[in-house]
């Protein structure tokens, strides 16, 4: 058996802290689903949801340490950008692509047959696609130019009102996101990362956004954050 591989650097970035993956003769996988626009990444060296912001610097940190990593988006022209740009400026080829829309069943489920089909198994996810949830005004959001730490300690939640503007379209989007596509992604690989002999991995990134305390709808926060009336039922 080969020495542990590290691939710390690549979890800090997803702010989940840092393990270790034991690698034997067969190579490790990573698969890393989208970034702010993202959510997950799989620890076989595939990566899904990666074609920007953490989740491209995840993908680039694995494949730095020798890991082969399956960089998923929605968009597939912007997911094999973002593939060439990793290859042009950091010399790697151990990164490949794979379109992958967590919202969907069936898109899912190319991704798993995809990696069964070619590497059997499955070391590593990261699960780090996501939305906001609102339509936000954009300029009027500039204008409002709000500090990093009024922004960190949620009291930027009241000024926000004015800015964002919250619909069913854009709540339901996210909760089948965030939320669905999050178990989604992980009950259709789970099978494929119980087959790993190197350790498998789960990271969920999650956002300073999702904070109750920054949802400006006080009736709403107090609703959310009582676990009892809630179930997926509803």
């Amino acid at each position: 058996m080969e020495k542990p591989t590290q691939v710390g650097a690549a979890a800090a970035a997803a702010r989940t802290g840092t393990f270790t993956v034991l690698s034997d003769e067969n190579e490790t996988h990573v698969v890393s689903t989208g970034l702010i626009q993202l959510n997950m990444t799989v620890l076989k060296q595939y990566l899904k949801g990666g074609n920007k912001g953490v989740g491209l610097e995840v993908c680039r940190q694995l494949a730095l340490q020798g890991v082969t990593v399956i960089l998923t988006a929605r968009d597939e022209k912007r997911g094999q950008d973002a593939v060439e740009s990793l290859r042009r400026e950091s010399d790697l080829s151990n990164v490949i692509f794979h379109q992958l829309d967590v919202r969907y069943d069936d898109s899912v489920t190319s991704l798993a047959r995809y990696i069964e089909g070619r590497y059997g198994k499955l070391d590593i996810l990261v699960n780090n696609a996501a939305v906001v949830g609102v339509a936000a005004d954009e300029e009027g959001l500039k204008s409002l130019n709000i500090d990093a730490e009024t922004w960190t300690s949620g009291r930027a939640a009241n000024l926000l009102k004015e800015v964002f503007q919250n619909t069913v379209d854009e709540a339901l989007n996210c909760l089948n996101t965030n939320y669905y596509g999050c178990k989604r992604v992980t009950e259709a690989l789970l099978p494929l990362l119980k087959l790993s002999t190197s350790g498998a991995r789960i990271v969920n990134a999650s956002s300073l956004a999702s904070e109750l305390k920054r949802m400006p709808n006080e009736k709403l926060r107090n609703d959310l954050s009582n676990i009892e009336i809630w179930d997926e039922s509803e």
